[in-house]
């Protein structure tokens, strides 16, 4: 695998990319990563497939149904 060192990051996006990390539960480096993969399929087309592959793997991952009401309080408690 490459290796990209960056230099100069402004200290408000250090400081957001740290934030997202957390928040998607990922180290910096991933979150990084992530962040620039997405921008590079955002030129791709969309493939329902695999946002629907992407969803039931999501949905796997919950031990038990979950309601439409705690989605939202999760939401509104800034949790998704």
């Amino acid at each position: 695998m490459a290796t990209i060192t960056l230099k100069n990051i402004p200290a408000d996006l250090h400081r957001e990319l740290k934030k997202r990390a957390e928040e998607n539960h990922r180290s910096l480096n991933g979150e990084i990563l992530a962040t620039l993969k997405s921008a590079s399929d955002q030129s791709r087309p969309v493939d329902p497939a695999a946002l629907i592959r992407e969803a039931r793997a999501a949905r796997k991952k919950f031990k038990r149904q979950v309601s439409a009401r705690e989605i939202r309080t999760w939401i509104r408690r800034g949790r998704l």
